[in-house]
Order: structure tokens, then sequence, then C-alpha cells
């Protein structure tokens, strides 16, 4: 009998697990060096708020540009080699890095270039994990269960953002390197486990091309599909100029008051919200007028980070980022449905690289404008500037790119190279 549900395969609950593992240990890792970087900067080398906010922007910076350099390669790898190696291998540079983060807070020798360098390292291991792991999914469930494979997906995604960030700041207060052990051991722990499912290598119905064409063929078939380009470049402006997340050392250490245990929780509030969206989605995928759903999501996404920016109770500013959290994650569901249906196998690797580049860039470069927004205006006008600008750019996309609005379903657009060329071919009726 077919399986209705993704769950219902072994293959899959495996790499549930270990995408749950690997969210909730490199989330739990990337918010304390977030923390430990605003506060070295404030503590060790004297800088004021908006100076520390900066060094924030920076840190983004310094994960973003190898991000940037390696996507190419990245998109290849995962097309051309089994998968689940290159997130094992990925997954181990992670582990490292914790470790040597451990070592530092434990021996006190923690230091700006130190942090950034480590940062910028994660940002290399990132770029590989991500195309790999995106490209896994629909190779092991039918294209039936894809839409609640990833739903699902994005609730092992969003727990771990919930708990990987509220254990880490638990953990952080009570010795300061734990956490970091605590996410060397589970990354090797979501390794082995990928490892355990059966060998994932993308589709070819012929000869591969050179590394080089495969990069350029990737490129090539985002920027001629105007329905994939639009998906992704709505995620890339919208969250750049939208994100909170950058400024919640601020706001942890300085506005609301609640140290690294409040921090934890605030960077877990969004995915309170994504999780109950997540389950709901699991249940029941949206099926109808699935691009406008989209659309004004990204709106109510701008809508809750201006209220969180405005906020000077702890309490409010938990509910509006759990609205963000919720409105992102009807965002991130059609939008990966989408590109992932669209997306022919033997591409979905490069393809989710490109995408992965324009999350990144827009959470990575979107802390690098919130840090030099928060330098100019403060960390609230900052907040403010950015939920405006994610509703005015959501405007500009659903009317340069009207293919989002009439996005009915989540049923394949594309056309298979080979019909293509045939229908380039074809003589014209007389």
């Amino acid at each position: 009998m077919e399986p209705t549900s993704p769950l219902q395969i072994a293959d899959y609950r495996r790499f549930w697990l270990a995408r749950f593992l690997a969210v909730f240990s490199t989330l739990s890792m990337v918010v304390l060096i977030g923390y430990q970087t605003y506060d070295v900067a404030r503590a060790d080398y004297g800088m004021d708020r908006s100076q520390a906010a900066f060094m924030l922007g920076l840190l983004g910076a310094a994960q973003f540009v190898p991000l940037m350099l390696l996507t190419p390669v990245a998109g290849v790898a995962a097309d051309r080699f089994d998968r689940r190696i290159v997130v094992l291998c990925a997954n181990g540079v992670d582990a490292l890095i914790a470790v040597a983060l451990a070592l530092a807070t434990w021996r006190d020798a923690l230091s700006l270039p130190l942090l950034f360098s480590l940062a910028a390292l994660h940002g290399s291991a990132r770029v590989f994990n991500g195309p790999a792991l995106s490209a896994i999914a629909p190779n092991l469930v039918s294209q039936q269960l894809l839409p609640k494979a990833i739903a699902l997906s994005s609730i092992a995604w969003q727990v771990g953002t919930v708990i990987g960030p509220a254990i880490g700041g638990l953990l952080f207060a009570w010795s300061p390197s734990s956490p970091y052990f605590l996410s060397a051991a589970l990354l090797l722990a979501s390794g082995l486990l990928i490892l355990s499912i059966r060998p994932v290598r993308a589709q070819h119905d012929g000869p591969r091309a050179h590394p080089l064409r495969q990069m350029i063929e990737g490129f090539q078939f985002v920027r001629r599909e105007r329905f994939l380009l639009g998906c992704i470049t709505l995620d890339l402006f919208a969250v750049l100029l939208g994100g909170a997340t950058a400024m919640l050392p601020v706001y942890a250490r300085d506005i609301l008051a609640v140290g690294p245990e409040g921090l934890g929780i605030m960077r877990g509030a969004p995915a309170v919200g994504a999780s109950l969206v997540a389950a709901l989605l699991s249940w029941q995928p949206l099926e109808r007028n699935v691009g406008v759903k989209m659309l004004w999501a990204v709106v109510a996404f701008g809508a809750a980070t201006i209220v969180f920016a405005l906020s000077r109770s702890f309490l409010l500013s938990l509910g509006a980022l759990a609205c963000l959290g919720a409105a992102d994650m009807i965002s991130v569901f059609v939008r990966n449905s989408l590109v992932q249906l669209n997306t022919p196998d033997n591409k979905r690797g490069r393809v989710s690289s490109i995408s992965g580049l324009a999350i990144s860039a827009s959470n990575e470069l979107g802390e690098l404008e919130s840090g030099l927004v928060a330098g100019l205006i403060g960390a609230t006008g900052a907040v403010v500037f950015g939920g405006v600008g994610a509703i005015v750019v959501t405007a500009i996309w659903a009317w340069i790119f009207p293919e989002l609005r009439r996005a009915r379903t989540f049923a394949p657009t594309f056309l298979h190279e080979g019909q293509a060329q045939q229908e380039t071919t074809k003589e014209p009726a007389s």
C-alpha cells in the first residue's frame, strides 16, 4: 500500500531527525556567536551601542562572503556527488567550529577577529549543507507527498529553531562553553543519521556536463524561469530589509534588558508561530491561490516586524515575533514547494544552492543592512525601516512578477529541456 504520510517512510524519518538536530545545533551556535560578538565589542573593545550593533552587521557579512563565492560550487557538488556525503562533510566542519568556540569561550580567549573567522567558516560549511540537504527530500517521497514532506521538514527546522536557541541560552547562563560542546555532538549525530539513508544522487538522463558548464546551466535555468526567479528574489529583498533578528542582541541586552536567557526565548519566538503553522500545513497543505497567499504572508511579516520594533514590553515583543514567524512560515512553505516542484531533479542541487544564496543574502546581508542603519538611526529605527521596506518590496514584486499572483496551485510549470527543444524546432503551420 502506498504511504499516505512521509513519516511512514523510514528514510524520511531519519532525514527529518537529522535536519532537526542540525538546525538545533547550528541555530544555538549562531545566536550565541551574535550575543558574544555584541558583548565582546561592548565589554572588551569599549564600543558604544551603535558601534557594537554595527559589529553584528559585519558578522553577517563575514558569513555571507563565503556563501556568495562558493554557492555555484556547492550546487554542482549536490548534483554530482552522493548528497549524503556532502551533508556529512559540512556537518563535520560545523562540529569543529563548535569545538573551537567552546574552547575559546572556556579559556576566555574570544576576540572579534576570531569570532568573525569562525563565522566565515560556518558560512562555508552551510553553503554546502543547504543545497544537498534540500535536494534529498524529493528523492525520498513521491511528488504527491512532497508538499507534506516540505511542511514536516519545516516543522523540524522551526522546532529546532525554538529549542536550540532557548536551550543554548539557558546552558550559556550556566556554563558558557557547554552549548557549543552539545552542538558539536549533535552535529555529528545528524551526519550519521544522514549517512544511514540510502545513497542519494541526482537523476541524469545522459552524460554529465563539465562542472563549470553545470554552474552556468543552473543560473540560466533560474533566469529563464521567471516564476522561479520571482519566488527566489522576493525572499531575497523582502527579508533582507525586514529581518529583525540581527538586532535581537541589542534588544536583549540594552532595550528590553532580558539578557542571554531572554535572547534565546526571543530567538525562538518566531519559530513557535512558524511551528504551529507548519503543523497545520502538514495536515492540510495549501492548494489554491498559493501565489497570492505567499505575497500577503510577506506583507504580514513586514507588519509584525514594525510592531516588534516599537514594542517595549517583553510579552508584546514575543507575540510580534511569533506572528512574524507564522507569516514567514506560510511564505517559506509556498516558495519551497513551488521551487522544488518546478525544478527537474538533475538541477535541484543547483537551483537549491541559488535559492539558498538568496536566503543567506537576505539573512546575512540583512544583518549588515540592519547594522549599518542602526549605526545611523538606532536599532529601533533600523527594524521599523526594515518592516516598511518588506511591505514595499512585496508590492513591487507583485507588479513586476505577475506570475506570482497567477500561481493557483503547486503544479509544475517548467518544460523539460527536451520538450522545450522540440517546441522550438517545430515548423510553423502553413
